[in-house]
C-alpha cells in the first residue's frame, strides 16, 4: 500500500499565507478549462467558483477544524479540510492537483485525513457531502470504504459563492465511513 513516505507526500496544517495558493489548487481540481485535465472536474455542471480566500481563511480560522495541507516536492499539490463535530469528522474541500490526478495521492491523502481525524479527534466515523450526480466520485469514494446513506441536502441554487449551477437537479448526499 502507498504511504506519505513513498509518495513523497508532507503533510501540515495550512497557514494563513497558504490562501491564495490553496484557493488557486481548488479552482483548478473542480473548476473551468484546467479542471479538465484531471478527473475531478465539476466544469459540466457547475461554473463559477468553488471557493474563496475568504471561505478557505475561515476553515483554517475556525476552531474544531483544519485545512491539511499537502506537499510534494515542496510545491503544494493537494489539500483537505477535516472539521471535528463531535461523534464524527467532516471530510471536505478535498483537491488534488489535476497534473497528479490518477496517480493515487487521493488514496494516500484521505487514508491520512482518516487517520489524523482519528487520532486527534477520536472520531469513529468520516462523513462528507458529495454532489449526487457525481457517480464516478461517488463510486471512488465507495471503493475507500464510504456508503452512500440516500440522506440528501439541497444544493445553495442562487448563492454563487458555491458556484453557478448548469442543471436544476444538483443536490448533496451524505456519506459515511466507520472509522476502526
Amino acid at each position: 500500500m502507498d504511504t506519505a513516505a513513498s509518495t513523497g507526500l508532507t503533510f501540515r496544517d495550512a497557514a494563513d499565507g497558504d490562501v491564495d495558493v490553496l484557493v488557486a489548487l481548488i479552482e483548478s481540481a473542480y473548476r473551468g478549462d484546467s479542471s479538465r485535465s484531471g478527473w475531478t472536474t465539476e466544469a459540466d455542471i457547475l461554473q463559477g467558483q468553488r471557493t474563496d480566500p475568504e471561505g478557505v481563511l475561515a476553515v483554517i480560522k475556525a476552531p474544531d477544524s483544519r485545512l491539511l495541507t499537502v506537499e510534494r516536492d515542496g510545491t503544494v499539490a493537494a489539500c483537505c479540510q477535516l472539521e471535528h463535530r463531535g461523534d464524527h469528522a467532516y471530510f471536505g474541500m478535498f483537491a488534488v492537483s489535476p497534473a497528479l490526478q490518477g496517480e493515487g495521492l487521493g488514496k494516500v491523502i484521505i487514508a491520512e485525513a482518516e487517520r489524523t481525524a482519528r487520532e486527534t479527534w477520536g472520531v469513529t466515523e468520516m462523513h462528507m457531502t458529495v454532489i449526487s450526480v457525481r457517480d464516478d466520485l461517488i463510486a471512488w469514494y465507495e471503493r475507500r470504504g464510504y456508503r452512500r446513506t440516500g440522506k440528501m441536502t439541497p444544493f445553495p441554487y442562487g448563492d454563487e459563492r458555491f458556484g453557478i449551477p448548469q442543471r436544476d437537479d444538483l443536490q448533496f448526499e451524505l456519506l459515511v465511513k466507520p472509522l476502526a
